[in-house]
């Protein structure tokens, strides 16, 4: 990979933090930034996420600050509350549109888009991208049972990285607590990773 091919992130937060934890670790964003720095000109680098504007919620506004403040363009939106058909309060927060429409402007200014997702919804974006000549590189994993990426999106990508398999240089080191970089994602996500049974009837 040229050191001067143009690279940009887009990272699904609260699918991101769904898969490192199903491999068991946090991920440790500057340390995640610093890897994709070093294998080309990192252009820029989004993260995405709901936000449900309530106190109770607010574990996540520490991580979103910090990101914001070292080198990460942050979007969010409030999410939006409903009742589904069984009569189930639900939270719906999706990011995907947003995503897309980022990494569609973005696309003719760089050579590779790195994908951080395992949602099959992306499969499309990823073709768009690719007709504009992009190569894309989705993380996620299949080390789970089931994987946490559609086969679709893993066999439409360019390149698959197994998020196991970086998580020793991406993965917040459990001994290094001196510095307390927010990892903390809230425990009750706004955004079904994209197994959940549920989330075809999120849309």
């Amino acid at each position: 990979m040229s050191t001067t091919e143009r690279i940009a992130l887009f990272i699904d937060g609260a699918n991101l933090y769904a898969t490192a934890k199903s491999l068991g670790f946090d991920i440790d964003y500057r340390r995640l930034l610093k890897e994709f720095q070093g294998k080309g000109r990192l252009i820029r680098a989004f993260y995405y996420t709901a936000l449900i504007e309530d106190q109770e919620y607010s574990s996540i506004r520490p991580l979103i600050d910090w990101l914001d403040y070292n080198g990460y363009s942050v979007v969010t939106k409030p999410t939006k509350e409903f009742v589904d058909s069984l009569g189930r309060r639900k939270v719906k927060g999706n990011m995907d549109i947003e995503l897309a429409v980022d990494a569609m402007e973005m696309a003719d200014h760089l050579d590779q888009i790195v994908l951080f997702s395992g949602d099959g919804d992306f499969r499309s974006l990823v073709e768009a991208v690719q007709r504009k000549g992009v190569r894309v590189s989705v993380v996620s994993t299949v080390m789970t049972q089931p994987p946490m990426i559609a086969d679709e999106l893993r066999r439409q990508a360019d390149e698959f990285v197994d998020l196991s398999q970086i998580a020793a240089r991406v993965g917040r080191d459990a001994r290094d607590s001196a510095e307390r970089i927010p990892t903390r994602y809230a425990d009750r996500r706004t955004v079904a990773p994209s197994n959940d049974a549920d989330h075809d009837h999120d849309h």
